[in-house]
């Protein structure tokens, strides 16, 4: 059994991975070119709408890391204004992030930003179904805080997930870890079936109707309290309370890097 190097005073095992990915990229990749043919108008259609209501390129390409690490550009309709982080760098998104456009609020809302990944999916740098991809510098930081986050990794990312599904966005450490137990149960049990079950309810978050007696009725609802990966990455805890959030994280990270590099000039 192969444990992290954390540094919260626990280790964590690293779950195994499911058989089914043996065979599920070369099923991804066959889902993905029948979903995208339809979409292309879609995508075409929207990419015009954000076009003609902002400045800047309508695609949005950014570095993600995938599979064991590796780095590869992950494709989006541009939701947030161009070059948003120009001056600030790397910068973790809010619930009410002021750089979103009013058409990118509509875009995440039904998450139609997230279409041109079927793209990323028949390159075989993400899969449908999976934990999500990260950025290297926040992938850094988490893992030093967060013992086991880069076992999230051993498999590709996908465009949706089980932890997306069941759990809302990312606003504190804590919430991380919650969608990491729920990760790990996924790679651990993934199937033909479990992926499409996935979808199905990934469809209904289009269409905004999905909710717990949707996912209950799907088999897909979990609470994080159940899995046994919830303990092992700290998700749940006989102190568990308000942890850090996660712009306080980054930014705090972010003055340290600049102390490191003016100390090295000096």
């Amino acid at each position: 059994m192969t444990f992290s190097s954390g540094t919260r005073g626990y280790r964590c095992p690293k779950p195994y991975i499911s058989p089914y990915f043996r065979l599920k990229g070369y099923v991804d990749r066959v889902i993905a070119l029948l979903l995208l043919i339809p979409s292309l108008p879609v995508i075409g259609i929207l990419w015009v709408l954000v076009r003609l209501t902002s400045k800047g390129p309508g695609f949005y390409a950014q570095e993600r890391l995938g599979k064991d690490g590796k780095p590869f550009v992950m494709y989006k309709i541009r939701s947030m204004v161009a070059d948003a982080e120009q001056e600030t760098g790397a910068v973790w998104a809010s619930r009410n992030d002021s750089r979103v456009t009013f058409v990118g609020k509509l875009l995440r809302k039904f998450h139609l930003d997230e279409f041109p990944q079927l793209i990323n999916v028949l390159r075989g740098e993400m899969s449908l179904v999976g934990p999500r991809p990260e950025r290297d510098e926040f992938v850094q930081i988490l893992s030093h805080e967060i013992d086991g986050y880069s076992y999230r990794m051993s498999v590709l990312p996908g465009v949706t997930g089980y932890a997306q599904l069941n759990l809302p966005s990312d606003i504190e450490v804590a919430d991380v870890k919650r969608k990491i137990a729920l990760d790990f149960e996924y790679i651990e049990n993934a199937t033909f079936w479990f992926d499409f079950v996935i979808l199905l309810g990934t469809v209904g978050r289009f269409f905004k109707f999905l909710g717990v007696i949707h996912l209950k009725a799907l088999g897909i609802y979990r609470r994080v309290e159940d899995s046994p990966w919830a303990v092992c990455v700290g998700a749940v805890s006989e102190n568990q309370g308000r942890s850090m959030q996660l712009s306080q994280l980054f930014e705090m990270a972010a003055v340290d890097r600049m102390e490191d590099v003016q100390a090295a000039v000096l």
